[in-house]
């Protein structure tokens, strides 16, 4: 037998399948996916690789064939169905086969087991305490103490025993050796959950609630598997969906993987998920330490957990039954890769339940243009909650604008409105978050007087600002200069925004010295529990006030959170990005629905330069519906996903006239690929950060109405940089419907 391996090397040239011999002694060992120990290039070099077939024959010689030396030391092997897998995206979003695997191996490798020792007495109590006597009677005092705590209870744990008599392991192992003891090790996996949820009460179900959860049941029962999107506003109880339908999946003896869009949001979904399902829950994500990582997996190999929560990564928990993946908020960039590949979770997951049998459950207030798009053309199947759960009520929303703010004299970040409906909220003893919209903050430039905003004349994007005082454009690389003055009014009032998350703490806590402020950023969660302790002290209410960025809006459910403040509201309007108005409007959503979500009646301000904006004021007045028709108007005119699909191409090297020559070059080889004219293509162009650390940026953008082309035409580019030299100092990247550049 031989064995197909890809080597451990990411360089394009060498990402191919190398035949080994396999040896008697390791046959039976080896397994698709089982990661090995092979010899590579003139020197033999000892390499790591991983299986992905097996054959009886092979086109080489077989005398000059190289054997298979051995499993790699502490490898995980893959499950052929996961090294599938990873040949699709290979396929679909470029790159390498072996950055492929890497990305569905959630442990990359064995971790150290942690054992609990226990110690047992073997004697009965007359035996015990005859020998008692006799380490009396030598004056064997340690000896004595340990079996005197072991007759009172013959069986404890080995470390609190010890370390409560201050005894020696010398002392113990005597014991062992007269056969008076017996020690007993088990291994004990590490569990991130460290809380315990409190009693469950059983929930009542709305109506559209019951339609839903009996839709999936009847599908699922039927064995008919599909992608549901669950479009329900902000507090329609769609987390009481999820759970209801993976109870389904459990009961039926499947498996269901939960995907979250960012840390930030597992403590307060764990705790719904364990309420209902006790330790069959677990969790995935990057801030939990290799041995937990390396535990969960243990956990799930050997059938403890049922349910993995997490973000991107748990999409590849290697379930053997999967039934169902459920992506909640499946609207959120976060769920987009940005390294190679540059996959989705979304696409992704469709993918791997089509693999494997099982049903997929998109979830959001605000569904991304892609999936209700998906829905209108009879891909996934639509359930609707239109009603809040319970007997709450959607927020009251007002738009301030804050050029009438800044004409009155009133230059603070908070409009004056905000500032009295604080007072109020402080007098109550109710809850407030102020949410700083930050994405996009640094690229376009506006005036506060008027809310002009410099466009591209050709991209009807927002031009962002450059260093050397000029303004560009991402996407064709138009160029303006700075400006200084407002064309609109002639106002100086024109700029970038220039406050942060820590600023508007100082500045609140001046303006409200009595209440307590939390602030939740970047810099206040850098710590593994950092996401978890400011959210479980906002939802104690020891604080009174949460400012942060998007973390803040994200899913999170604080019933005594009366006032939300939206402050520049606009930023991420303009941000060089044809997503623009569906992240703001997506955002503005989101921020506003944390509002009101227990018994009394919310309260949302949100501050805009820009009020006569479609996606704000449709975000004010919660009408998804209404903003997709004008959304998909623009898209369609402009040629945008999802109405047509777009690739982009991601060039980096230290030569910038290489790197502009071998971008011109990949052009033209598009354009002679493109042999009926189907493809737009635009740039190449700089990025809004044209060089980091002395390596030059550029970006090609390929437009058209079919993904299968865009595919195949990126196939087409890769042989064609593997077979010309002058690509070898460049990195190339794929990247289908871009959420971001670089």
């Amino acid at each position: 037998m031989y064995a197909d391996i890809i080597v451990d090397i990411t360089h394009e040239k060498l990402d191919k399948v190398f035949q080994y011999k396999i040896l008697p002694e390791l046959e039976g060992e080896l397994q698709i996916g089982t990661e090995v120990i092979v010899p590579f290039g003139k020197g033999d070099k000892e390499i790591r690789g991983y299986v992905t077939g097996f054959s009886d024959k092979t086109d080489y010689d077989e005398g000059k064939m190289k054997p298979v030396l051995s499993v790699a030391k502490g490898s995980l092997a893959i499950e052929s169905r996961m090294v599938s897998l990873a040949a699709w995206m290979k396929e679909y979003y470029g790159g390498t086969m072996i950055q492929a695997l890497k990305t569905v191996i959630p442990i990359k490798k064995q971790e150290k087991a942690r054992k609990k020792r226990r110690i047992r007495l073997l004697l009965d109590e007359a035996e015990g305490k005859q020998q008692l006597e006799v380490f009396l009677h030598k004056n064997q005092k340690a000896r004595a103490r340990l079996l005197a705590a072991l007759l009172d209870q013959p069986e404890q744990d080995y470390e609190l025993l010890t370390k409560k008599l201050n005894v020696t392991g010398a002392v113990v192992r005597a014991l062992k050796e007269k056969n008076i003891i017996s020690l007993e090790s088990k291994t004990v996996f590490r569990n991130p959950i460290r809380h315990k949820s409190q009693d469950r009460e059983a929930p009542e179900f709305t109506a559209e609630q019951r339609h839903a959860i009996n839709i999936f049941r009847e599908d699922y029962c039927k064995g008919v598997r599909k992608t549901y999107l669950v479009y329900g506003i902000t507090g329609s109880g769609k987390t009481e969906v999820y759970m209801e339908m993976i109870a389904q999946v459990l009961e039926a003896g499947g498996q269901a993987i939960v995907l979250i869009p960012e840390i930030a949001l597992t403590y307060q979904t764990v705790m719904r998920f364990y309420g209902r399902f006790g330790d069959r829950v677990s969790i995935l994500n990057s801030r939990m330490s290799a041995g937990e990582r390396f535990d969960q997996m243990e956990r799930v190999k050997s059938g403890e957990v049922d349910v993995m929560i997490g973000p991107r990564s748990a999409l590849f928990t290697p379930f053997p039954r999967l039934g169902l993946i459920v992506i909640d908020e499946e609207h959120e960039a976060a769920y987009k890769s940005e390294q190679t590949p540059r996959y989705h979770a979304r696409e992704t997951a469709i993918e791997r339940a089509k693999r494997e049998g099982a049903s997929v459950v998109l979830g959001s207030a605000t569904p991304s243009l892609e999936a209700f798009y998906a829905c209108k053309c009879g891909r996934f199947q639509l359930l609707e909650l239109k009603k809040r759960a319970g007997e709450g009520e959607l927020p009251e929303v007002y738009v301030e604008d804050m050029r009438k703010e800044l004409r009155a004299g009133n230059r603070s970040i908070l409009s004056d409105h905000l500032k009295n409906l604080i007072d109020a909220r402080l007098l109550r003893h109710e809850q407030i978050m102020l949410f700083l919209n930050r994405r996009g903050y640094a690229g376009f430039v506006s005036c506060r007087s008027c809310g002009y905003v410099v466009k591209c004349p050709h991209c009807d994007v927002s031009l962002a600002a450059h260093k050397g005082g000029k303004m560009l454009c991402h996407y064709c690389g138009h160029e303006e200069p700075q400006l200084h003055v407002c064309p609109s009014c002639g106002s100086g009032y024109i700029g970038g925004f220039k406050a942060g998350t820590q600023q508007i703490e100082e500045m609140v806590k001046r303006q409200f010295p009595s209440a307590r402020v939390l602030r939740m950023d970047m810099d206040t969660t850098r710590t593994k529990d950092g996401h978890e302790k400011i959210l479980e002290a906002f939802s104690s209410e020891e604080a009174d006030i949460l400012i942060g960025t998007q973390m803040i809006v994200k899913g999170h459910d604080f019933p005594n959170v009366t006032l939300v403040g939206i402050l520049a509201a606009d930023m991420s309007l303009y941000s060089s990005d044809y997503r623009a108005a569906e992240r703001t409007f997506q955002l503005l959503t989101q921020a506003a629905g944390r509002a009101g979500r227990g018994r009394s009646k919310g309260e949302v301000v949100i501050q805009t330069y820009s009020p006569e904006h479609y996606s704000i004021e449709m975000a004010a007045a919660q009408d998804y519906e209404g903003f997709y028709a004008a959304e998909m108007e623009y898209r369609g005119l402009m040629g945008y996903p999802p109405v047509e699909q777009l690739l982009a191409v991601l060039m980096t090297g230290p030569d910038e006239k290489l790197l502009e020559t071998a971008a011109k070059y990949l052009k033209d080889f598009a354009n002679r690929v493109d042999k009926r004219g189907i493809l737009q293509l635009i740039g190449p162009a700089s990025p809004y950060v044209a060089k980091v650390s002395d390596v030059y940026r550029r970006v090609l953008y390929l437009k058209g109405p079919d993904y299968g082309l865009l595919v195949e035409v990126k196939n087409r580019m890769e042989k064609y940089i593997e077979i010309n030299k002058g690509f070898q100092t460049m990195r190339i990247q794929f990247d289908f419907n871009p959420m971001n550049v670089f």
